[in-house]
């Protein structure tokens, strides 16, 4: 019998995290541990950034030090930079978990004398990381080494051998490197292929609006995110925003949460939205479509459950003030940090730097609603096609994380109304068209439940009033080929009201007519009663005069046979006894 062969255990591939939110997502862990990555791309889009809060996140969250060899800024001039994001180099450099090297390499003040290495790169670079003991290492950027020397080939050479020297000392290595400008991903088209890790960073500009992409071109060893993904660079950092994870896989609540008003809660079954659904609110300009929203967020504040709303027409101070004319003070939630107003406009960023800056405030805020008010206003950042899947990522985030939402859309006068201008009203669970219509000289405005999945709703039109009261929802009366609101509306609830008083009326005359009759018969037959009681005592008095009478007349016949003492008259049995002889004397005759 021959011993089974136990396969070799492989160890998967070791990753240090980044600490780049979202970015350790698309790697699923972060860099490879222990080998070279190398992030190139143009000016300005972040690599130098991307390095720099891979070492301080990883000083700090992680305990690892990290060793900065700068080529193009001084130590000075790169803690300034990075202060507005809150990193304090000098803290982190007293406490020997950072290490900043600046190498300075100008062309004019090099004179080459015999061969050419790096061997004083390597000699600095070993000397910093033993300092510290570092974990981490940046490079920023490789491409100054080339601008010095013209000597390519001896270079390419040297580069082979500091990458293999960096995995030798066993530290996770950045290289930053500019973008080429032909097929290559590099200007020399050499690093890419010594990297384990190559990442691009992309700031491209389209009609005017500028958006931050990364992309994972290679990860040896790993499995990672291809696409495209938007970054964000703020007070905060770098923030990668994967869409990779999003589909139809999220979980689907039952239970309900109302919309702010009672008569649309009713329109959908009395109970209100599924929560973690998306509704849609269409209607031409002047509808109502902000104040339906308005009024969502009031109602989810009222719970005590936050709300972020997305403005992209009005100021924050602009919306409270103007919903306060219909009876909905937002301030008082604002100032209890319930309800959070960022405004801002589409041009402003990309369509991806909006998703990204959305995706980033709900994972930040852990909001139960989420309303964008409106989504056509992106029209003026991309194409139809571009919104779509922009706001398809959005909805699949938004139900990933069990967030209730509502967006809002223009529809332009004269196109077809039951269509919104994005071309999403498909992925949306609930529609809700508003109207205007003019009658009588005057315009009213009308709302349609036009579909609500999974909830059972009204298809009835309602007129939608909004007073300094507050928003109500009217039931409309069904005229000749319309709905009348308004004037129309008033006047027919008058008519009704005059048609009701009538009614009441005739009902009212009828009953006293009535009560007269029954009065008339109750003294009839009150009347038919005394005349039967009264023939009855007189019966009754007859009835005993009779019996008197003949009481009288038995009397008389008794003390007339006492006056005349008649014989008393045998008995039968006396006769019989007297008549018959007795046996025994017959016998003896």
């Amino acid at each position: 019998m021959t011993a089974s062969r136990t396969k070799p255990k492989i160890e998967p591939l070791q990753k240090a995290p980044t600490g780049i939110e979202g970015f350790d997502e698309v790697t699923g862990g972060g860099l490879p541990r222990g080998r070279p990555t190398l992030i190139c791309g143009g000016p300005g889009c972040g690599k130098t950034l991307f390095g720099v809060e891979f070492l301080v996140k990883g000083a700090i969250e992680h305990g690892e030090p990290g060793v900065f060899v700068a080529f193009e800024e001084t130590a000075d001039e790169l803690a300034k930079n990075v202060a507005a994001l809150g990193f304090n180099f000098q803290d982190l450099i007293q406490k020997k978990l950072l290490w900043i090297d600046y190498v300075h390499i100008e062309r004019s003040e090099i004179a080459e004398t015999g061969e050419y290495d790096l061997e004083g790169l390597f000699v600095r670079l070993n000397h910093a990381i033993d300092s510290i003991g570092a974990k981490r290492v940046v490079l920023d950027t490789i491409e100054v080494l080339f601008s010095g020397l013209p000597n390519h080939a001896i270079l390419r050479a040297e580069l082979r051998r500091l990458f293999r020297w960096l995995k030798q000392k066993g530290v996770t290595a950045i290289i930053t490197g500019e973008r080429g400008d032909g097929n290559t991903i590099t200007r020399q088209g050499l690093e890419e292929y010594v990297s384990d890790c190559v990442i691009t960073l992309d700031h491209r500009i389209t009609d005017q609006v500028s958006t931050r992409r990364l992309r994972v071109v290679k990860y040896r060893g790993s499995s990672h995110g291809t696409n495209e993904y938007p970054f964000l660079i703020d007070e905060s950092g770098v923030t990668v925003m994967p869409v990779t994870s999003m589909g139809l896989s999220h979980a689907v609540p039952t239970d309900r949460i109302s919309t702010g008003l009672p008569e649309l809660d009713t329109m959908f079954g009395g109970e209100g939205y599924y929560r973690a659904s998306s509704m849609l609110v269409s209607g031409t300009a002047g509808t109502g479509k902000s104040s339906i929203a308005a009024a969502f967020a009031d109602g989810t504040c009222r719970r005590g459950e936050r709300c972020l709303y997305f403005a992209f027409e009005e100021s924050a101070s602009q919306i409270v003030r103007n919903m306060c004319s219909i009876g909905i003070d937002l301030q008082p939630w604002i100032d209890k940090g319930l309800l959070q107003i960022h405004a801002a406009r589409p041009a402003l960023h990309g369509l991806e730097t909006h998703l990204a800056i959305i995706q980033k405030r709900v994972q930040h805020a852990h909001p139960k609603t989420v309303i964008i008010d409106p989504i056509t206003n992106f029209m003026a950042a991309g194409i139809e096609l571009d919104i779509h899947a922009m706001l398809g990522r959005l909805l699949d985030f938004l139900k990933t994380n069990q967030v209730t939402s509502m967006f809002t859309s223009l529809t332009l006068g004269g196109a077809a109304l039951e269509k919104s201008e994005a071309g999403i009203s498909s992925l949306m669970d609930a529609w809700i068209l508003l109207r205007d219509i003019e009658v009588n000289g005057e315009r009213n405005r009308i709302l349609h439940l036009l579909k609500a999945r999974g909830t059972p709703h009204s298809n009835q039109v309602r007129e939608f009033l909004l007073t300094s009261t507050g928003i109500s929802l009217v039931a409309g009366y069904q005229g000749t080929g319309a709905v009348l609101t308004g004037s129309a509306r008033l006047a027919q609830d008058a008519h009704a009201r005059a048609l009701e008083t009538e009614r009441q009326q005739e009902i009212a005359a009828t009953q006293r007519r009535l009560e007269h009759e029954r009065q008339i018969l109750e003294a009839k037959v009150s009347a038919l009663r005394t005349e039967y009681e009264t023939k009855e005592d007189e019966l009754t008095r007859a009835l005993e005069k009779e019996h008197t009478i003949q009481v009288g007349l038995s009397s008389e016949n008794t003390a007339m046979q006492r006056s005349r003492k008649l014989p008393d008259t045998p008995t039968a049995s006396q006769s019989v006894h007297r008549t018959r002889p007795h046996p025994t004397k017959a016998k003896h005759t």
